[in-house]
Formats: C-alpha cells, structure tokens, sequence
C-alpha cells in the first residue's frame, strides 16, 4: 500500500515518467501502468501462493497438544523446545530443529493475540455503599534486616479511599486488626465487604457463590454489621478497585517506603497511615476530577455506619506449660508463673502481644515475636520455685534477664556461703514490694557496702514506712510554757559536785 502511494505521487503530482518511477521503486513498467489506471487507489492484492508440503506437517497437531498440556502446567514443569524435537524425532522426524523452534514460536504467539475475556462491566457504587479488601506482599528494611511483609489493603469503592497496614503475617489476628484500624480511619462501616476467597474467610469455596465461612470472620462481620461478599474463582476484576490500589501503591507508596531505614514495624505502619492521608489530599476523584479523594471521603463519611467498640479479634488456642514453665507457640517458646507448670492454659494471640489466662482467670501479658526458634523468659516468673530451690539461682537462665543491681547484689551474694538462700529471700519480696522499690533499696546496700538480705529488707521497711529524723518532726500541742527552759551549764557542775560528797 505505501509503495502504490509513493508511486501516485510521483506520477501523478511530481510529474515523474512511469518508467522513471517504476525504476525507483523497483517494481515492473506494466505493474505501474496497471495501478495507475485504476480508478481508486485500492490495495493490491497478491495470488496465495500454493502451500509447500513440509517434513513438519504429520506432526503439528501433536506438538500443538503438547504445547496446549504444558501452558497449564507451572513454569518449572514446562518441556522445553528442544524436548519436543527429541520426541517427534523418536517418532520419525527426520527436518532440522529450526522447523520445530518455528513452529512452537509462532503456536505460543497467535495463543498471546488470542483475547482472553469477552469484556468487563464497568462497576458504580453509591457513597458508603462497598468496601474491597485484599492483600500484598512487600519487602523493606526494618531493624537492619530485609523484611517480608503482608499489607492488607482495605479500599472505599465509591470514594477511593485506601488504607494500609503492614504485619508479619496474614493470620486471623492480623485480619481482624486491619479492619479494626481501617473502619477507625474512616470513621464508620460501609454496608458490604469484598474479599477474594482468602483462607483466613473462607473455610470451602463451593460451587457458585456458595461458600463456608470461617466462624471467627463471620463474629467480626457480625460485630460490625457488614455483608461480605466473595467473588468468583479466579476473577479479581470483581474487586478491581483494590487490586489496582495494590498495582499504585507499589509504584508510590511503597516505592519510598523500601528506600527508607525502619526502626521497627509500628514506626512503618505509623508512616503508611500518613502517607495513605497524604495521597487522598493529592489524588483527583476519577468521576469527579475537580475533587479530590478527600473531599470525597468527607461526603460518603457521612454515609457510613456509626462506628463500634472494636471488635476483639484474637485466636484462641489450649496450650499445656511445660514443666520449665514455658509455652510453645509458633515455633517459639514464652515463659509464663512457675504456679502454671503442667496445667492446660488459653493462649489468645494478638497481633502484637500474646494473652494467656489460666483456669481461675488470672491474665499473664507476653510481648509476641515473629522470628523463629526463640526462648523468652521473664525471670519474675521464677521468683516462687527459686524459693524452694535457691540453687537454681547460680546458672538458672531466666535470671541471666535480670537488671543490673539484682545481678550485681547476686554476683556479691554468691561469694559467701548460703548466698543463694539469701538472694532468693531478696527476690521474695519483689512481689510484695515492687520491683522498683526493691532496685532502690539494693543500690543504697550496694553504696553502703553491706550487701545482705537483712539490710535490703529493712531499706525495703523504711522506705515503705516512709520514716523521717526527729528533728524534722512537728508537735502539735495546746500547752505553752510560761518560762521557757534556758541553757545552765552551771547547773551541771553542782550536780557533779554533790555527787562526789555523796561517793566519799
């Protein structure tokens, strides 16, 4: 076609001689002539040139099922190019390979034109109408180290407002608090939930729309009085607002957050609340572009539900205590009272601490930890059995915690004789007197030099009595002296006098 308007111009416009233009563009005198009198500039047309028979043809239809097999295995599992030439050649090809590559390029390149879907719906929801819900996974620095994070994304569907928030995982505990801080940020609840099938909602996907759904989800979407709604298998475009939410993030949210240094993962989700805020101020509404996000949200606010206490989204599990009073829980073991040993407790996990209440209800608070293979001991819940076995104190390693003054009075201690009983006599009153009392009484016994159990708990006895000096001590009194008593020292050399009188 561009060679028949090249040669248009050239005759018709520039005046150029037929002949002259078929020679530079290199086509035959007659070809010219036969285009040029055409009435309209219309495409030529070729004759198909007749197919030649090629070594490959008995078998396209099998390396065309082999191809079709391998698309819907996983990327490792696929057979290679030259594995097909190996097989048909087994089976009597006798072309070259460069037949075989051909044939396997241009199968994989008409599969890539093929369009995959007819078409998508474009989806409206009314102000306070719809949330989606998905995750991701990111990666930046926290603590030194290169972290794997789970980002829940949590989005208004008619506003576009985003939320998001970073854990370590995505269990139960996690979920839960991610709505929990979305609904607080938005100051209310939309009527519907979208989800994907996540494991953490979804118990069994059945067929259609039927699903089973996790207890726990279904008490927290009945504490806030959301539908959730599942899509269906394999089409995220039913969530669509969410999963591009995740696509923009990356390229600006996240982009700057991996280029940072965090000191701890609060510090992180501190930031991505802000910078999640920061955004609604900046980003055009797509449907109303001369408002903002922002302004937007302040609108469908107003149309979303009055906001509930917040729902208490813990995992229970039974635990037994060992008998070194400690617990086992992902792959990490926490240290809980000494009085638990061999009972069943209930551990209930929280995104940031674990809760464990034993059968009469007594709470125990342990800072949960997300590495692997860890020993945390509180050395306070050692106290009791280190009173029935104060021998334990030398290499016990719950104690190797304990603050500075404690280990220096223990290192003291432990010289004498008997230092063991008496240093377990001192960390028997950490439960009645406090452990900030008992530090100051043990540095005044330290400065003193007389580091004894004895002197720690009367240090302890004043310092909870409160006592003063005398001197300091005010009289409260309704008698008044008439005379008021002065100072005689003469007085006193009488009284020696009539005292030697007295010896003779």
């Amino acid at each position: 076609m561009g060679t028949l308007s090249k040669l248009r111009r050239m005759v018709l416009r520039e005046n150029v001689s037929v002949r002259e233009a078929a020679r530079r563009l290199r086509i035959s005198r007659n070809t010219a002539a036969k285009w040029l009198n055409e009435s309209q500039m219309v495409e030529p047309r070729y004759p198909q040139r007749a197919a030649v028979p090629s070594l490959l043809d008995p078998y396209r239809e099998q390396l065309a099922n082999w191809l079709k097999a391998d698309s819907y295995r996983g990327k490792h599992e696929r057979r290679s190019v030259r594995a097909y030439f190996e097989a048909i050649r087994a089976m009597g090809f006798t072309g070259s390979k460069n037949l075989v590559y051909g044939f396997c390029s241009n199968w994989r390149q008409e599969q890539a034109n093929v369009p995959r879907n007819a078409g998508f719906v474009p989806l409206s929801f009314e102000l306070g109408e719809a949330f989606q819900f998905d995750w991701s996974c990111e990666y930046v620095v926290i603590g030194g180290l290169r972290k794997r994070l789970e980002v829940a994304h949590t989005k208004l569907a008619a506003s576009r407002a985003f939320v998001l928030v970073a854990y370590f995982t995505q269990s139960h505990e996690m979920l839960f608090d991610a709505h929990n801080k979305a609904f607080e940020v938005f100051g209310g609840v939309p009527k519907r939930g979208i989800y994907d099938n996540m494991r953490t909602a979804v118990d069994k996907v059945g067929k259609g729309k039927e699903r089973s759904v996790n207890a726990r989800f279904e008490s927290m979407t009945g504490h806030y009085l959301f539908e959730a709604e599942f899509c269906n298998r394999a089409a995220g475009w039913e969530k669509g607002r969410v999963e591009k939410n995740v696509q923009d993030r990356r390229r600006h949210i996240w982009r700057e957050a991996a280029e940072k240094r965090w000191t701890s993962l609060a510090e992180l989700n501190d930031w991505l609340l802000q910078a999640c805020q920061d955004s609604w101020a900046e980003l055009s509404h797509p449907d109303w572009p001369e408002l903002t996000v922002a302004d937007v949200m302040q609108d469908e606010r107003s149309r979303l539900m009055a906001l509930p206490k917040a729902f208490d989204g813990y995992v229970e599990q039974p635990l037994r205590v060992t008998s070194t009073a400690l617990i086992h829980f992902q792959r990490n073991r926490y240290s809980v009272p000494c009085e638990w040993v061999n009972t069943v407790v209930s551990l209930r996990a929280y995104p940031e601490f674990l809760r464990v209440v034993d059968s009469h209800g007594e709470v125990v608070d342990l800072v949960r930890s997300f590495e692997r293979d860890q020993t945390f001991y509180d050395w306070r819940h050692y106290i009791s059995l280190i009173e029935r076995k104060p021998g334990a104190l030398r290499n016990g390693a719950p104690f190797k915690t304990m603050p500075e003054p404690l280990q220096e009075l223990q290192r003291q201690l432990l010289k004498n004789a008997g230092g063991d009983r008496v240093m377990a006599q001192v960390l028997s009153a950490i439960p009645m007197h406090g452990l900030d009392t008992v530090l100051v009484a043990i540095e005044i016994a330290l400065e003193g030099g007389r580091a004894s159990a004895e002197h720690v708990i009367n240090t302890l006895a004043r310092l909870k009595d409160g006592a003063r000096p005398l001197a300091v001590l005010q009289i409260d009194t309704p008698l008044t002296l008439q005379t008021p008593p002065l100072a005689n020292v003469s007085r006193y050399d009488s009284l020696r006098t009539q005292e030697a009188r007295h010896v003779q």
